[in-house]
């Protein structure tokens, strides 16, 4: 039985009111925020029977209104990167707003992630919805968008839906960061990863995929098998994992499939992602730097945490090759990810790994 409940988490003057919904099922509870509709914290059991927070976050409202690293957000309405902010649609070039070095990040200076959503109960869960005007940070057309949170025993169900009245590219994703550890841990070293992937992206030194579609075999991102993060990451170049992982090809239909599974030996939590996306940005949290006071006062740095942002391949719209981005009048788009929170006893070191 899963109980769903909310009340008024702060105000954010000249906005409105940002409400908190609880989703408590007997195994997870999950928060999530009606700004941005962030996922501000899922707590579940460690093997020592202990619950424990495993999402970053911020004690108060002015936390997530002052962020600028999408903490738990949903990111809109393109997520990841778009090459120098730039694309051509029916004819007509479009300029975004340049926020990431000389590309566009995440939907914009004013993206999904600073919007303030309204909520409704559905069944087991909770449904945020919310509507992008046209010309939106550049985009073109109306949008109108929802994400629902539903959870049943140990599964948390995300699941996007958006329509529009003009093409226009459309990438949604959940932007939570996990540390399976818990609170006050200061990296993810003692994780284990795997990811179902055979391939993986290469990116420039903008992060911008390259156009290459690169087999994973034979080098440090093959995950197929569990490896231990944190001599995996010296194994990189580069400050770490920050790349899109292809779960499927081109043009290949959307269908749910197995993603990853992220697993904690010590405390025996286990993160298992499945999606009807064509791929997963796999992020070690590269990026933040310890200026991020989160929960409890918790400095936040490099790779104190992980992201499994499921979603298209990134800069698709400039990139024909890759899966079709676009969503047309008429059209649904219908983006579907699967958080399932377990803890084992029995979980194994991965061979190779000392």
């Amino acid at each position: 039985m899963t109980q769903v409940s909310h009340h008024p988490w702060g105000e954010w003057p000249g906005q409105g009111t940002v409400d908190l919904w609880v989703v408590q099922s007997p195994q997870v509870k999950v928060e999530v925020l009606t700004l941005g509709a962030i996922i501000r914290s899922v707590s579940y059991r460690g093997k020592d029977g202990q619950m424990g927070d495993v999402v970053l976050g911020y004690d108060n409202l002015e936390g997530y209104v002052s962020d600028k690293r999408y903490l738990g957000a949903v990111v809109g309405r393109v997520a990841n990167r778009i090459a120098k902010g730039r694309f051509v649609l029916e004819g007509k070039e479009y300029q975004l707003d340049v926020n990431n070095g000389p590309n566009a990040l995440h939907g914009g200076l004013r993206g999904f992630n600073k919007a303030i959503w309204l909520a409704t109960a559905v069944e087991g869960g909770v449904q945020l919805s919310l509507t992008s005007p046209d010309g939106d940070q550049g985009y073109p057309g109306e949008v109108q968008v929802s994400v629902s949170y539903t959870l049943q025993a140990e599964e948390l169900t995300v699941e996007y839906q958006a329509r529009a009245n003009k093409t226009t590219p459309i990438n949604l994703t959940n932007h939570s960061y996990f540390n399976l550890a818990g609170q006050g841990v200061a990296d993810i070293y003692d994780h284990q990863v795997s990811i179902t992937a055979q391939s993986y992206m290469p990116v420039d030194d903008t992060s911008i995929p390259t156009g290459e579609i690169r087999e994973v075999k034979g080098t440090p991102f093959d995950l197929r098998e569990p490896v231990l993060i944190g001599p995996h990451l010296k194994e990189l170049q580069g400050p770490g994992f920050d790349h899109n992982f292809c779960l499927s090809s081109p043009r290949e239909p959307w269908t749910e499939k197995r993603a990853a599974r992220v697993c904690h030996p010590a405390s025996g939590r286990v993160l298992e992602v499945s999606t009807n996306q064509p791929g997963v940005q796999f992020y070690t949290a590269n990026f933040l730097d310890g200026s991020i006071a989160g929960k409890g006062g918790c400095r936040y740095r490099k790779h104190s945490s992980f992201c499994l942002e499921t979603q298209n391949w990134p800069d698709a719209v400039n990139q024909p090759s890759f899966p079709d981005c676009l969503l047309r009048p008429g059209e649904n788009y219908h983006h579907i990810t699967r958080y399932t929170f377990t803890t084992g006893s029995d979980i194994h070191k991965p061979p190779h790994e000392n």
